[in-house]
């Protein structure tokens, strides 16, 4: 595929030493590698010269385009200034300043900030902190979390703990907690007639049954809000968060918000809970969070869940977790230029205009004989592929139909990375009708090619 001898060298350096990740290998024997030189708003362009629209935001984390200027001039500058000090007894202004932006934009009760390096970083953090302040309580039986069916939340061992992706489960179950698993609301999953409303009302009641069982030693329900992303972009209706937030509020478990994917504008509105108008105990943010620059997370929390830490040293009730480049100012600057483009730009409603018109040109795939669903929730939309339309049976998965729709995006210059025969869209909020509509174009023709015989 390339067709430089620069791109070809690159390449060949790459496969002598680096081990990518989620891949094998082997692959590459046949798949190829594509060896990028810069980025340029929403496009990605190869040491070849050969460009590729990034409909994926490069693994979901590009908001505002590759090599943005604003998010590069703040980088550069805080570069000249301060890259890195220890976070343990000392601070800096743009680690103080993000926090009091992140506190000000999320939704409301959530007082503090707890920065790590990605997002398993910080669904790990939630984990301990939950488990941990409901020991500093006096209730130490409390140590396991409720996740959903089809969940992803990272993959450092506690966030796989409560992932429910069989893979990953099936090859790391010996180093794995064991999580109890709540049915998902995913609408997909819907009986005969059934609305998105009802599938909700249903999978709270069957969440109702598991709290009365087990509230007694669970810390938390985790929950990716609206959007069960690397799971198979399986989307549900904000009343099942309403429902949640009642429901750990009766049984007095906490509810954690893992808005890492769909967090900072990607459903809609600038986090997914808004749309239910309610405030988790904890919320775990990264990607989008710095624009698609550097690694950082966060988690907030409450005023209620800090203070249960705060204590004399002597009482042993500090919470135990750093990493060495915690608030690093070069990724807490980013981010806070990062907020500073959704303050000053109409970037939530260009977003809902884009949502509108990629909504429009995925319509006619509801009709196409292997398409057994289209779904969109905000700039994330999906489209399932199918060997049968009726039963909904999928295609065997060593037919490999989603890894058709990749290849035919590389060669027309885009870039679709599917989710096994799931084809799904999540481009950075910079892109064109113009450009959504090569996405588009170009997935449908993959997907013709993907379900031919």
């Amino acid at each position: 595929m390339n067709t430089s001898p620069a791109a070809d060298a690159l390449v060949r350096r790459d496969l002598s030493h680096l081990w990518h990740p989620c891949t094998q290998m082997h692959d590459h024997e046949t798949v190829p590698m594509v060896p990028i030189a810069r980025g340029e708003g929403a496009w990605l362009i190869g040491t070849d010269g050969r460009r590729y629209l990034d409909g994926i935001s490069s693994w979901w984390t590009n908001l505002f385009g590759h090599a943005n200027s604003r998010i590069a001039a703040a980088l550069a500058e805080q570069a000249r200034t301060l890259e890195h000090v220890i976070f343990a007894g000392f601070t800096h202004e743009p680690a103080v300043a993000l926090a009091e932006a992140l506190v000000k934009a999320t939704p409301p009760g959530l007082e503090r900030v707890f920065y790590a390096d990605n997002g398993s970083a910080a669904i790990e953090v939630a984990l301990k902190m939950s488990f941990h302040y409901w020991l500093n309580q006096g209730h130490g039986e409390k140590t396991r979390f409720i996740a959903l069916t089809g969940s992803y939340h990272g993959e450092t061992l506690g966030a796989l703990s409560v992932s429910d992706v069989a893979l990953y489960r099936k090859t790391y179950a010996p180093l794995l907690l064991t999580p109890i698993l709540a049915p998902s609301p995913d609408t997909y999953e819907a009986e005969p007639g059934e609305s998105a409303t009802e599938v909700a009302r249903r999978r709270l009641g069957d969440l109702r049954a598991m709290l009365e069982r087990h509230a007694h030693e669970v810390c938390a329900v985790i929950v990716e809000p609206l959007v069960q992303c690397a799971g198979g972009m399986r989307m549900y209706h904000p009343d099942y968060l309403a429902g949640l937030r009642a429901l750990c509020d009766e049984f007095q478990v906490h509810f954690i918000a893992d808005e890492i994917a769909v967090g900072f504008g990607r459903t809609g509105t600038l986090f997914a809970c808004e749309k239910a108008q309610v405030t988790p105990d904890f919320m775990c943010l990264s990607k989008g969070l710095t624009g698609g620059f550097l690694p950082l997370s966060a988690v907030l929390t409450t005023s209620a869940v800090y203070e249960a830490f705060y204590a004399e040293y002597s009482a042993g009730k500090a919470f135990l977790h750093s990493h060495s480049y915690t608030g690093n100012p070069l990724a807490c600057r980013v981010a806070l230029e990062t907020l500073g483009i959704f303050r000053d730009e109409p970037v939530l409603e260009r977003n809902r205009e884009l949502s509108a018109h990629l909504a429009r040109r995925l319509a006619p795939l509801r009709d196409h004989p292997h398409v057994a669903d289209v779904r969109q929730t905000g700039m994330i939309a999906a489209v399932e592929l199918v060997a049968d339309k009726a039963t909904r049976r999928p295609f065997p998965a060593a037919d490999r139909r989603g890894l058709r729709v990749y290849l035919h995006g590389l060669a027309n210059e885009a870039l679709l990375r599917p989710l096994g025969d799931i084809i799904y869209f999540m481009p950075p909020y910079v892109i064109t009708t113009a450009e959504l509509d090569h996405l588009v174009d170009t997935a449908i023709q993959g997907i013709e090619r993907a379900v031919a015989p």
